[in-house]
């Protein structure tokens, strides 16, 4: 990992500032603070620390004015400044348990060397790294929780999605962009019985050492796991939760602290470790690795899908039919192969939003064609053969209240959930110990923070 990689890692934990204890009556000026909000100050550096985070993620940030951005860093504080005093849960148990996840993640990047980490963050020793992180993920988890308190109850009744429609004037309705409803059809090749019983001894082997030698699971996760999305990190669900059935099957039979048999779900083989328990809600650790697939297995697969494909163009079944009868994904099979969006759980992928990879295998189909075969691998290297076929398309035109109501009710909600934070904003800010220091009290505000 180069140092901007790690710098864009390391500066999305900014804004950590020391907690400023508001009835202290020794409370002397403190040298570059630009405000004070609530028990947290702001300091210049971090509005320099900001913009350095911005521009390692690649946001363009010349329109941006220093002004702007300590406003934004203002709310943050605001935020997690009421949510202590509202007694939000969380607790130093579960913000440490983040730290060590950051830095197990960070050092594994670096090839194991804590001393090279170290080095980058400029820190003497590594208890001042992990107390810096404890304040920074505190402050950035106690402010996610308050804005989730605001706006969990806020919901739209078909009512006011109407109203809410009709109030905005017929030419100045939002246009919606051609969209395609897509199914596909999925064959995975078959890994040979040598192949899985190697990945089993392999989890064995994990599972014994942390039992029995004391090892870290999250530190065995990160250096084995294939899902590097959720390598060492807990994943958090209930029995409700879009995971795989057998995933949640096998979670919900441990106890706090237990580690599972390798098991098989539809990405491939596991282990889980039972973090915490909580109600009907748990948080679990896992591992997945993935059987070796020789070149055999995976010709055999593009054969089948190959003769699938030739069975729906000559007219034998149709693609439903295929989807239901032969593919290998149960997530979609039942309803003929459809793909659902994830971003609001509808049948409609809107056309210049597809994901790239998805785009370039469905832009160029005509409707009622099916693809030809494409080689498939997913974030943890599981392979698979895909054919699609466009089953709707949806030209691009002006929202329709009947047509496009999931679309106009996610906007209503975002609309009314806007006001919620609005108010809530106006409301906290009155009651709210702030003051503005130095040049930033000429600053224009989009808040009322000068309470004039």
């Amino acid at each position: 990992m180069n140092k901007k990689t790690i710098g864009t890692v390391l500066m999305m934990l900014l804004l950590a500032t020391p907690l400023f204890a508001q009835n202290n009556p020794d409370r002397k000026k403190v040298e570059g603070v630009a405000a004070v909000v609530g028990d947290y100050l702001i300091l210049e550096s971090d509005i320099d620390k900001a913009y350095i985070d911005l521009n390692q993620q690649e946001v363009d940030t010349k329109n941006i004015t220093r002004c702007q951005m300590l406003g934004k860093l203002m709310e943050d504080k605001l935020y997690a400044h009421q949510a202590v005093q509202d007694s939000i849960k969380l607790t130093d148990a579960e913000v440490r348990e983040q730290v060590n996840q950051r830095i197990e993640y960070l050092i594994a990047q670096l090839g194991g060397d804590i001393k090279k980490l170290l080095e980058f963050y400029r820190k003497d020793d590594e208890q001042s790294m992990r107390d810096e992180l404890f304040n920074i993920l505190k402050l950035n988890q106690l402010a996610q929780r308050m804005k989730q308190q605001i706006v969990k109850d806020v919901e739209v009744t078909p009512e006011e999605v109407r109203n809410f429609f009709n109030a905005i004037p017929a030419e100045e309705r939002p246009h919606f962009g051609t969209e395609l409803e897509i199914a596909q059809i999925v064959v995975n090749p078959v890994a040979p019985k040598s192949s899985v019983q190697k990945v089993i001894d392999q989890l064995n082997e994990i599972k014994e050492d942390v039992e029995k030698n004391g090892m870290s699971f999250a530190t065995k996760a990160i250096l084995y796991s294939q899902d590097r999305a959720t390598g060492g990190q807990e994943l958090t669900f209930n029995r409700n939760s879009a995971f795989d059935k057998a995933f949640k099957d096998v979670a919900f039979t441990l106890q706090e602290g237990e580690i599972s048999k390798p098991f098989e779900s539809s990405f491939g083989w596991h282990i889980i470790q039972m973090v915490k328990i909580r109600g009907k809600e748990v948080s679990v650790r896992h591992i997945l690795i993935m059987p070796d697939i020789p070149d055999e297995a995976l010709n055999e697969a593009k054969e089948k899908i190959a003769k699938i494909r030739q069975r729906i163009i000559d007219k034998e079944l149709t693609f439903d039919e295929a989807a239901r009868n032969f593919s290998d994904e149960k997530e979609t099979r039942n309803d003929g192969g459809q793909l659902i969006n994830p971003e609001d759980l509808s049948s409609r992928f809107e056309l210049t939003r597809i994901e790239p990879s998805l785009y370039a295998r469905i832009s160029d189909l005509k409707d009622n064609e099916v693809s030809v075969p494409f080689l498939d691998e997913d974030r943890t290297g599981k392979k698979s053969y895909r054919i699609y076929k466009i089953t709707n398309r949806i030209d691009e035109h002006q929202a329709d209240f009947t047509k496009d109501y999931v679309k106009i009710q996610d906007l209503a909600l975002k609309e009314k959930q806007l006001k919620a934070v609005t108010k809530w904003m106006k409301e906290h800010i009155e009651k709210t110990y702030i003051a503005i220091k130095g040049e930033y009290r000429n600053c224009k505000f989009e808040n009322n923070w000068l309470k004039k």
